[in-house]
């Protein structure tokens, strides 16, 4: 008797491992942090060399982070734990490339300060309204991102040039206003979310 061929939609039901492609990625990403802080502040930043080492492996990460959520998506293969590591990853690079660029003196202090608290309390946010609902990533929020990793990338291509100093300076203005803006815009969607929740 012939077997019966498997039904496609249960198989898109069935849960992912744990170890599929895209948390792998994730975790390559995870690994990858502690590196490129090695490099980036080795010989506390000078070394050209180093610099362009920690440059590559910061971009080798982020690719990580488009691919890891394209594999996911495209292989079914979303996970509580892929929905938990990939936002700390994306944290933790971008965290320690703020915190040791400001420790080498080549970002002021208060620029990463914002930077990192915004992250950290709209991660707290989520949590707070986690039972109302899950507030998702806004287009703004993705700008933001994607302003915050070209302005840290100009910041740590070694290079003395005058005019890419400002351009780097720009990206990372424009990128924190968005931080801010869409911040506040996270606040008022949470507190939206937690009163009609709480309404019902």
């Amino acid at each position: 008797m012939k077997a019966a061929a498997p039904d496609p939609l249960t198989l898109e039901a069935s849960p992912a491992g744990l170890w599929n492609m895209a948390n792998i990625l994730t975790m390559v990403r995870l690994l990858l942090v502690p590196f490129f802080g090695f490099l980036l502040a080795h010989d506390h930043g000078r070394s050209t060399a180093w610099r362009a080492m920690a440059c590559a492996v910061f971009v080798v990460a982020n690719i990580t982070d488009t691919l890891d959520g394209k594999v996911a998506r495209a292989r079914n293969l979303v996970t509580d734990f892929g929905k938990i590591a990939d936002p700390i990853a994306d944290k933790a690079l971008m965290g320690t490339a703020l915190v040791i660029l400001s420790a080498l003196g080549e970002l002021s202090w208060w620029i990463t300060i914002v930077i990192l608290a915004r992250e950290l309390g709209i991660t707290l946010l989520r949590f707070w309204v986690l039972k109302y609902g899950v507030i998702a990533a806004s287009q703004g929020g993705k700008l933001k991102t994607f302003l915050q990793g070209f302005a840290i990338l100009f910041y740590l291509i070694p290079t003395s040039a005058t005019w890419w100093h400002w351009v780097s300076v720009v990206t990372m203005a424009a990128a924190l206003v968005l931080t801010v803006a869409t911040g506040v815009d996270y606040v008022m969607r949470a507190v939206r979310l937690r009163w009609s929740g709480t309404k019902r």
